[in-house]
């Protein structure tokens, strides 16, 4: 095989891309690329060469390159010749942890497809930029989990998945070579798939061996599965096609006997049938397992049977669209101890490839998938995951960086267990301050003067939630008016630029706020006292003196959110009577339009560009910033502002602005007040003393020269001291004329 593909090396261009299309046939990766190379050498600005070494490397697993030649095939072509150019560079991008990077391409993409939007690639595109928006945030929580490759002999530079303990016993799945002809991960006849078992001391395997019973020459044998009675043993078998079938065997001791096919009832003719899992849900024994059968959602899909007497199989029912999405969703394994089902899928909200989920069981209906996190999962492939309930540790199977390799760090498989470690010593008492900050800015986003319109109110009446819901059903009326005037691919644009900004920002803004009060309210349990800063923001078609107070609605309106989120769970920490001392206030900052883009039209009359444009849009906005806290019975000073902003109105140019803001040390040590910085010259401030007791009140007078100011513009002044957090802001605004 290597001679005579050094012989073919001397050919002319076309027998190399010819070589190289047939290794891709056979799905022989390694080879195909050296092809491709030497016809590469010869002409290296063919868009076919570079668009074909692409897909070489995508299939190879060699993302970084794969995303630099899908970028000079994109950057020749446009998805004319090649319409997944730009598909594939997204993808390669988001598997690349390039999230940001990864956004804006699959916004370009939905572009390229929007002809068909009810197209795969256009309805991918669309769920991939929330994807790259979760995935921005997400990418900083970690779990507990500490994750390892399994050393040899399990793991080696071949690809091992498929894990699965039983009776203390390891059984994986490992495509290996039949000769010493190494290549990593080909497809040939000198390779196969087979099913091994390993014995199991602690966390150590060893004597690694075939399991010769279930092996059939010319088949890939993988992906086993016993019975919860532990009598029978399933598992799939597929042809060199890969079209696959589940069997299943009677075990007798160390033997598997009549192995023979499930019949066309699970392995319907002409379809994929494979991963089977069989176990126990509630009362009913289940076979799952993944197949492409008619009236899927697309690609494989997850299904089960319920199974009678042991070998009776109930008609397959699909887990349905809350589970199968148009991708394929692999690798099933129901939890028995938290009734969960565990899975992976390239669909929902992950990191990067196959992601491993969860869901819950509602009475064998499973919805509302979890991506299980980092650093179970990763950028790349992760799946087949199990857990081992009795010694607590979790397994699967991954191609991320740290495998076994020879050639390519992502080419293959190994299995990596996961287990979290027995804390001896309580961690960091402010770890979780840290977690919950992660989430922040939460950024929340209104429809033009709401909520409650046409007032100077200071007090909203509606709930954020409640002035969200009336903001989306203008999702049309925004299409509308910002593609007024505009024909063809234009307007067309101009309502995608509408639909992006939904999804992006404001749909996603209301994603973030529930991941946030989640963590807030796990926080506020422990007893803590939780300082929650939010900033409310304004576009700039209205007057200062009517955006202040707007703002000061926008943020009313979140605070009233909160007392009725989760049932009202909040509320004992609003009112400060919970039980166990955990209390949530709040510093609130309206800026109104003082930090707006002053180029975005604030003529009523343009109503387009005032109110309908996308620019416009994200100003109009409440940000919740920042959180501190500290435990109960947990000496600290605290400075306490009656309020930490003031809004001067109309000014004169020349102006010498004053205000008094007041404070307590409301903690049970010495404040001590230490640097204290001004956001421009023009701002000085008076402070009489520096040092405060507990219980004692003070101010700080601010003085503001506005001689060399004009227009919408504010002044801040940081101040250190030695409190929970370090500092405290205050801001003054005023729009000078």
């Amino acid at each position: 095989m290597i001679i005579s593909s050094a012989r073919a090396f001397g050919q002319t261009y076309s027998q190399l891309v010819e070589f190289g299309d047939k290794k891709v046939a056979d799905r022989d990766y390694y080879y195909a690329l050296e092809f491709y190379r030497k016809a590469m050498d010869i002409d290296s600005n063919s868009v076919e060469i570079n668009w074909k070494y692409a897909e070489a490397l995508r299939l190879y697993k060699d993302y970084p390159k794969a995303e630099f030649y899908y970028a000079k095939v994109f950057k020749k072509e446009d998805a004319r010749i090649y319409p997944r150019s730009i598909f594939w560079l997204a993808s390669m991008q988001y598997q690349n942890g390039k999230y940001e990077q990864s956004l804006d391409t699959w916004k370009a993409a939905k572009k390229v497809y929007k002809k068909d939007r009810d197209s795969y690639e256009y309805l991918k595109a669309s769920q991939m930029m929330k994807n790259a928006l979760w995935a921005k945030r997400a990418v900083r929580d970690t779990t507990e989990h500490i994750v390892k490759p399994l050393p040899s002999p399990v793991n080696s530079k071949n690809t091992e998945f498929a894990p699965m303990i039983f009776n203390d016993r390891l059984y994986f799945s490992s495509l290996q070579p039949d000769s010493i002809n190494y290549q990593e991960e080909v497809y040939d006849s000198e390779y196969s798939i087979e099913i091994y078992t390993a014995d199991q001391q602690d966390s150590i395997f060893n004597n690694v061996l075939i399991l010769e019973d279930v092996t059939q020459r010319g088949f890939n044998t993988a992906n086993g599965s016993f019975s919860p009675d532990g009598k029978r043993f399933y598992f799939s078998r597929c042809n060199s096609a890969y079209e696959c079938k589940i069997f299943v065997g009677k075990v007798d001791g160390n033997k598997i006997k009549d192995i023979d096919s499930l019949g066309d009832v699970i392995n319907e003719p002409g379809y994929i049938a494979t991963m089977p899992h069989c176990t126990r849900v509630g009362e009913y024994e289940v076979l799952f397992f993944v197949s492409n059968m008619k009236f899927n959602y697309g690609g494989l899909d997850i299904w089960y049977s319920i199974i009678t007497n042991g070998n009776q199989y109930s008609l397959p029912k699909s887990l349905g669209g809350d589970i199968n999405t148009l991708d394929d969703e692999i690798s099933p394994f129901y939890d028995t101890v938290e009734q969960k089902l565990y899975f992976s899928s390239s669909w929902y909200p992950g990191f990067g490839g196959q992601d491993i989920f969860f869901a819950k069981n509602y009475n064998f209906t499973f919805k509302d998938p979890e991506n299980a996190g980092i650093p179970i999962n990763s950028t790349k492939n992760d799946m087949y995951y199990m857990i081992d309930q009795k010694k607590k540790v979790s397994y699967f199977a991954s191609n991320r960086e740290g495998v076994q390799f020879a050639k390519n760090p992502t080419c293959c498989n190994d299995i990596f267990s996961a287990v979290i470690p027995k804390v001896e010593e309580p961690p960091s008492r402010f770890k979780d301050l840290n977690d919950l900050n992660k989430k922040l800015p939460v950024k929340l986003y209104f429809h033009n003067d709401e909520p409650n319109p046409r007032t100077k109110d200071t007090v909203s009446t509606l709930t954020y939630m409640e002035a969200y819901n009336e903001y989306i059903k203008l999702v049309p009326k925004y299409k509308k008016e910002y593609s007024a005037g505009l024909t063809g691919d234009d307007a067309e644009d101009a309502k995608e630029d509408i639909n992006d900004l939904f999804v992006q920002y404001v749909e996603q803004g209301v994603r973030d706020l529930e991941d946030f009060l989640h963590l807030l309210k796990i926080e506020l349990d422990k007893g803590y006292e939780i300082e929650v800063t939010i900033k409310g923001f304004a576009s700039p078609l209205a007057k200062t003196d009517y955006n202040v107070p707007l703002t000061k609605r926008r943020i009313n309106s979140l605070i009233k959110y909160l007392y009725v989120h989760d049932y009202g769970s909040l509320v004992p920490y609003l009112n400060g009577t919970a039980p166990n001392g955990g209390k949530l206030t709040f510093v609130k900052i309206p800026f109104g339009e003082y930090t707006a883009d002053q180029l975005i039209s604030d003529n009523p009359n343009d109503a387009k560009n005032s109110v309908y444009s996308r620019k416009a849009a994200l100003e109009r906005k409440i940000e919740i910033q920042s959180v501190s806290f500290v435990e109960k019975d947990s000496s600290y000073s605290k400075m306490s502002f009656d309020k930490q902003a003031h809004d001067f109105g109309d000014s004169k140019q020349g102006d010498i602005l004053t205000w008094e803001f007041k404070f307590k040390n409301t903690g049970e040590e010495i404040l001590r007040i230490g640097e204290i910085v001004e956001s421009t010259d023009n701002l000085t401030y008076d402070l009489s003393q520096s040092v405060f007791q507990p219980g004692e009140s003070g101010s700080i007078i601010l003085t503001w020269d506005t001689s060399n100011q004009k227009g919408i513009t504010f002044a801040r002044l940081i101040i250190h001291s030695n409190i929970k957090d370090g500092k405290k802001e205050l801001t003054l605004t005023s729009e000078i004329r």
